[in-house]
């Protein structure tokens, strides 16, 4: 990066600063805070698969933060649902590799809710900047013996002189098996940005609620309400095409998010709706797969593999807007 003779330092206007977290679950925890100098924070927690955790966008917060808060991995519970104890949300949690969704069994493996990818720190990163943009590379392993053995190697890029995020994911099956492949980014949309005013747009041609009580308030899966007690979540799987954008808007602050994406790489979308009582999210989920676990998409013919050696790749824009 060139300096401008204005400053005395790049870290004036923007950069990268390594941090520990100190205190409680969170101790130990290493965060990478990015800032691009145009309006856009955020924290991508090494510890956690490098998801981005905080996110705030010309001070206003984007994403919803559980009421664990950063929890390290060393806490993880990987029993049926024990995920949740530990599941931070924040702007977006990884869910895979080879499960997403529903805890179950599934060709004689017992499956924890969403997988354990984002329980698995980074085992290598990287990063840079220049005239243009900050550059963020990470390595994670989700491998074991006897068991399937994939790599990620993720890659963010955030511009200098634009308010926007491309994530590119590369899963590799370094093994001599096929393994299966299930990968959902959980996206987490929160206050200020989420409230019963924000608009919601999700372009499909179809759309099925993920169970009775879900059906009840399809007609209104897309509007938003205020937050309720005793509120349970309805979930709302979305039929998008091809290259496609997912959007959340709010007046109140003028400022939104988009998500750009292709639906021919991540063939599925799941709306989590969940206004409740502090528990107050709207999940704007892509995936390959849908969250009901990975013995129903087999039983459905559905579930992917990775062929040894085989690579895949998935991208996501996000891109972040203002009145």
């Amino acid at each position: 990066m060139s300096m401008n003779k204005y400053i005395g330092h790049e870290q004036q206007l923007c950069g990268v600063r390594e941090m520990r977290l100190v205190g409680g679950k969170a101790d130990g925890m290493r965060i990478l805070s990015v800032r691009n100098g145009c309006g856009l924070e955020f924290e991508i927690s090494l510890d956690r698969c490098g998801d981005i955790s905080r996110l705030s966008f010309k001070g206003d917060n984007m994403g919803y933060f559980a009421p664990c808060g950063y929890v390290s991995p060393k806490y993880y519970d990987n029993v049926g649902n024990g995920f949740l104890k530990s599941f931070t949300a924040g702007f977006f949690t990884t869910c895979g590799l080879t499960a997403v969704g529903t805890p179950c069994e599934d060709d004689g493996e017992l499956l924890p809710l969403h997988g354990t990818i984002s329980n698995t720190p980074c085992e290598s990163y990287s990063y840079r900047a220049d005239d243009n943009s900050i550059n963020i590379a990470l390595t994670v392993r989700d491998a074991a013996l006897f068991s399937h053995k994939l790599i990620l190697e993720r890659e963010y890029s955030c511009p200098l002189d634009r308010n926007e995020i491309l994530l590119t994911d590369r899963i590799r099956n370094i093994g001599s098996e096929a393994s299966p492949l299930e990968l959902l980014y959980h996206c987490n949309m929160g206050y200020p940005l989420l409230s019963e005013n924000a608009e919601v747009t999700i372009p499909s041609t179809k759309v099925a609620p993920r169970n009775a009580h879900a059906a009840e308030g399809i007609e209104s899966c897309t509007r938003m309400e205020a937050p309720q007690r005793g509120y349970e979540e309805k979930c709302y799987y979305h039929t998008l095409n091809g290259q496609t954008c997912v959007s959340i808007f709010n007046s109140d602050i003028k400022k939104g998010v988009s998500i750009r994406y292709d639906s021919d790489e991540l063939k599925y979308f799941t709306e989590w709706k969940m206004m409740g009582e502090y528990e107050y999210v709207l999940g704007l989920e892509p995936g390959n797969c849908l969250p009901d676990g990975r013995a129903a998409m087999r039983e459905k013919g559905l579930l992917e593999f990775l062929e040894p050696g085989e690579v895949r790749e998935f991208a996501i824009r996000f891109e972040f807007l203002e009145a």
